[in-house]
């Protein structure tokens, strides 16, 4: 087991998309982290599944596609259908979160549920045992940038013992928000094995060597710790 970075793309350069997923992929990307925002659910607009059709045909790394979205029964067939490896959803805006979740691995995805920094982790109690990952959000969703919020270490430990009681400790523990080489430890030791990063990534003057160098912090914390 090994930890995954994601580097997300809101912090990219948008007129260049195609050579800033390849500069992270040439540091060691594991997926490509696309944060779909829709200025309802969360206050900023960003991309469909157009821009994810096209980074399709240049990644190399799978797609990991962050619905930020007040609707996302609406547009999961077409995300799945541009090419996302992974789509995560929020609990907050599905009152049929199980269904969700089937209905994003029945098109061969894998899914995600995600939870903001004021949900309490007994809100996917429920639904624990039938996803492929939980995405705790370390910060307010809706803008890079964002400064970490320290409680999230003992959120994402919670986390990791609720899906080990539900009888599914082969999923994972995604983590946004606030990550750099500062935080990335203190994430890992909680139990997160996939690592988003935005500004830590492409808000540096090299975001093959940033990439590079927290993809290596991150599994030297993991490797001193024994994993889970």
């Amino acid at each position: 087991m090994s930890v995954q970075i994601a580097p997300s793309i809101l912090s990219a350069d948008f007129a260049a998309l195609g050579e800033a997923v390849a500069t992270a992929e040439r540091g060691g990307a594991d997926l490509i982290h696309i944060d779909v925002m829709d200025g309802h659910f969360v206050p900023n607009i960003t991309i469909g599944p157009l821009v994810v059709k096209a980074l399709k045909r240049v990644a190399t790394r799978p797609l990991d596609v962050h619905l930020m979205i007040a609707e996302p029964d609406c547009y999961i067939e077409a995300f799945a259908e541009a090419g996302a490896a992974m789509i995560s959803v929020h609990v907050e805006v599905l009152p049929h979160l199980h269904r969700t979740v089937h209905a994003i691995k029945a098109l061969g995805a894998k899914a995600g549920v995600v939870l903001n920094p004021s949900t309490p982790v007994c809100a996917i109690e429920e639904i624990a045992a039938d996803v492929d990952f939980v995405l705790v959000m370390s910060v307010n969703p809706g803008f890079g940038g964002q400064s970490f919020i320290p409680r999230s270490v003992e959120k994402i430990a919670a986390v990791r013992a609720l899906l080990n009681r539900s009888g599914n400790p082969g999923a994972e523990i995604e983590v946004d928000g606030g990550i750099d080489m500062k935080t990335a430890a203190r994430v890992v030791e909680a139990g997160a094995r996939i690592l988003v990063a935005g500004n830590a990534v492409f808000g540096t003057p090299n975001p093959e060597q940033a990439t590079r160098d927290l993809k290596a912090l991150a599994n030297g914390v993991l490797t001193g710790h024994g994993g889970r």
